[in-house]
């Protein structure tokens, strides 16, 4: 499978055609950041849909081994990007481990699980970028840790010229399977939004934090 224009378009396709992503330009979803966003994404759905996973998995396994050929481990994002990251690292053979958003407060008191060792060329593994913030943590984490950090490879993301930049500033290189603008084009295509509504979705990615105030 070559990772190209048709891969993002076909993971973009199952993502909505299993309702993962949902788009409501005209009632808009509230964000935990309070954010108002005609988008949802939960590509955890995909878990449950083995013709969607499958092709993720091997979609996730030849992106890796395109961009990052040097990968020794695979880490997952707890916890969405734990699931994707296991079968990346099962498509590839290769060991597996996730990092805790904190420390544990009890037993080992672990922030990183599964047996990977300091020095470790690993890439991590998100199911969804939005800014970036809360994996590139994880990505300081296992710096911190000794890991040799390739870098960063998602499901979807929003495009986000914040995240981008701050991946750029963290000199952390990152790849997604697809992105918010072949998933627009895919809904609009197959009649999911109407082309008079591109405008207010091209909106929203420009400026998702001002956006319908």
């Amino acid at each position: 499978m070559n990772l190209s224009e048709n891969t993002a378009a076909k993971v973009a396709e199952y993502l909505l055609q299993i309702n993962a992503i949902k788009l409501k330009p005209n009632e808009p979803f509230t964000w935990a950041s309070g954010w108002k966003s005609p988008i949802y994404c939960d590509n955890r759905v995909s878990l449950s849909h083995p013709e969607a996973r499958n092709f993720i998995k091997k979609a996730l396994g030849q992106i890796i081994k395109e961009q990052f050929s040097d990968v020794e481990a695979i880490i997952g994002v707890a916890t969405a990007g734990i699931a994707p990251g296991a079968l990346a690292a099962d498509e590839l053979n290769l060991p597996f481990g996730y990092v805790r958003s904190e420390a544990k407060k009890h037993g080992m008191g672990k922030q990183i699980e599964g047996d990977i060792a300091p020095n470790t060329k690993v890439v991590v593994i998100e199911d969804l970028v939005s800014t970036g913030k809360s994996s590139l943590q994880v990505v300081e984490t296992l710096k911190t840790y000794g890991c040799q950090v390739l870098g960063m490879a998602s499901i979807f993301t929003y495009s986000f010229d914040e995240a981008q930049n701050a991946f750029d500033n963290a000199d952390c290189k990152y790849v997604s399977l697809s992105n918010y603008q072949t998933l627009i084009q895919i809904a609009i295509d197959k009649g999911i939004v109407l082309p008079e509504q591109l405008a207010l979705l091209n909106d929203w990615r420009k400026s998702p934090s001002t956006w319908n105030q």
